[in-house]
């Protein structure tokens, strides 16, 4: 028969009761809480230490202590740890202060290899080093120890994030240029939904290079009911090697003008002009958006449109801007559908199957539209 504890019985009242069982209940609660919540509630109702010490799992010492503040200062001081003085920082602030610093540079500075800063390779130059400049509290400096100090500043030295630097002067003035051309867009649309009888013609203009034609070197394995639900493949594949994308976005219609070539040269940009010049009418204007590719503004580039005056009207994005040019949604879109994942046998086949795609778009072409003009005021 276990013993009596000789502590007095602990008295709760109804609300009590039913606060230490919310607790108990309750998904949010710190673990702790609510063991001492279950040590409160099983006291009162006359359960002994040892039955208290098998359901709740603790050890006797935090039971008694737990009971103990109970009865001394009231049920709600039992689920609080006693009021303590803080100890003292075993780690000085000029340490911290030192490993900040540190974390700003880079381990190349300092004679290794690495580019970036690791943990573990900040705590051993930490260790190495910190000593001899006077920081002997970080002599046996953890990895851990180097994580608490840098997020609380917060640092994060192995992480790195790309930006791109401005480098276009006029990069405002050009991005409000291409926006009020995407603007008047709008309003030629809401005029003339069909795009006919227009004086200006807007289109957006770009490449995509680099498409590459891979061949499977097996067959790919069909879906089978029962034994295989997805499209199986070889990871091994052969490189036909690669073939340029040159194409024009109609911004009023939706209508794709698309070339496929091996390169993307100012003879090949110059094809594309020309056959967006036989697309349209004579008597209207053709306006171009469009990056400043060398390709765009050659020698080559200027004498053909010397032949066709006042023909074309050039809108360039700014620097690092290619975003502003609409046509990239529309590369999007043919990345994510027909080009994703997409096998061939030959080049040519690819060639094909990408002129396929756009003749698919035109079948039910989609107006590219600009709809966020005030985000330019926050930009700059």
């Amino acid at each position: 028969m276990p013993r009596t504890t000789k502590r007095a019985k602990l008295g709760l009242s109804t609300e009590q009761r039913q606060n230490l069982t919310t607790i108990i209940q309750a998904r949010t609660e710190p673990v702790r809480k609510v063991e001492r919540a279950k040590i409160l509630l099983k006291y009162a109702d006359g359960i002994s230490i040892s039955k208290i010490q098998s359901d709740v799992g603790v050890s006797r010492p935090t039971i008694y202590k737990c009971i103990d503040k109970a009865l001394a200062m009231g049920a709600d001081a039992g689920l609080k740890d006693k009021y303590h003085s803080p100890k003292a920082p075993v780690i000085t602030g000029e340490a911290k202060a030192w490993v900040i610093d540190v974390a700003c540079t880079k381990p190349k500075d300092h004679g290794y290899a690495a580019e970036i800063w690791s943990h573990r390779l900040l705590a051993e130059h930490t260790r190495n080093f910190a000593p001899k400049d006077g920081h002997a509290c970080l002599t046996n400096a953890a990895k851990a120890t180097i994580q608490r100090i840098l997020k609380k500043h917060p640092l994060q030295p192995h992480k790195v994030r790309y930006f791109t630097k401005q480098r276009d002067p006029e990069f405002k003035q050009k991005m409000n240029d291409v926006l009020i051309v995407y603007k008047e867009v709008n309003l030629q649309n809401g005029i003339s939904p069909d795009g006919k009888s227009l004086p200006i013609i807007t289109v957006s203009v770009d490449e995509k290079p680099g498409i590459q034609a891979l061949k499977n070197v097996t067959p790919d394995l069909p879906p089978e009911p029962g034994k295989r639900s997805f499209i199986g493949r070889n990871h091994e594949y052969e490189r036909l090697g690669t073939l340029s994308l040159l194409a024009a976005l109609d911004l009023h219609i939706g209508h794709v003008i698309a070339q496929v070539h091996d390169r993307h040269r100012s003879r090949e940009f110059i094809t594309l002009l020309k056959e967006i010049d036989d697309y349209y009418p004579k008597d209207c204007i053709i306006r171009i958006i469009l990056d400043n590719h060398s390709a765009h503004i050659s020698k080559e580039t200027r004498a053909y449109l010397a032949t066709r005056p006042n023909r074309f009207m050039y809108v360039h994005t700014p620097t690092h801007g290619s975003w502003l040019n609409l046509i990239e949604t529309l590369f999007s879109k043919m990345a994510r559908t027909f080009l994703h994942k997409i096998r061939v046998e030959s080049k040519e086949e690819l060639r094909q199957r990408i002129l396929k795609g756009v003749a698919e778009i035109n079948q039910a072409p989609v107006i590219h539209r600009w709809k966020k003009f005030e985000f330019a005021e926050e930009i700059v």
